[in-house]
């Protein structure tokens, strides 16, 4: 009975130790996705207010940006997740132009990211 004790007990230390082994490891990615989020946040909002021509603020209402646009929909309305404005971005939509030529990949989804999460689409 003692053995059995003295085991159980070694095991769960050993699976105490583990649990903190792996969660010491993984802290340390959270804060760098945390820092690559607001990387990408931020590149968002500048291609949003200047980086294409015309540039999203000139046709969209977006409050987070202070963009009063006229022509596009208001975004703060509309709420789009991050898929549907990659999707308008790579191809266009209605009057919008596709911006598939002047962005590269990483400038989309920079450009959703902050579009969703600005708009409050982002789930």
């Amino acid at each position: 009975m003692r053995s059995n004790t003295s085991t159980h007990r070694r095991l769960l230390r050993l699976r105490f130790a583990s649990v903190l082994v792996v969660g010491g490891l993984a802290l340390p990615v959270l804060p760098v996705q945390a820092a690559d989020d607001s990387a990408q946040f931020a590149l968002g909002k500048k291609l949003f207010l200047q980086g294409v021509v015309p540039s999203c603020a000139v046709c969209h209402t977006l409050q987070a940006a202070g963009a009063e646009g006229a022509v596009g929909p208001v975004l703060d309305e509309l709420k789009p997740d991050a898929a549907r404005v990659e999707k308008a971005l790579r191809n266009g939509l209605g009057q919008m132009p596709s911006y598939r030529d002047k962005l590269d990949d990483a400038e989309i989804a920079a450009l959703a990211l902050y579009v969703s999460k600005a708009s409050g689409g982002a789930r």
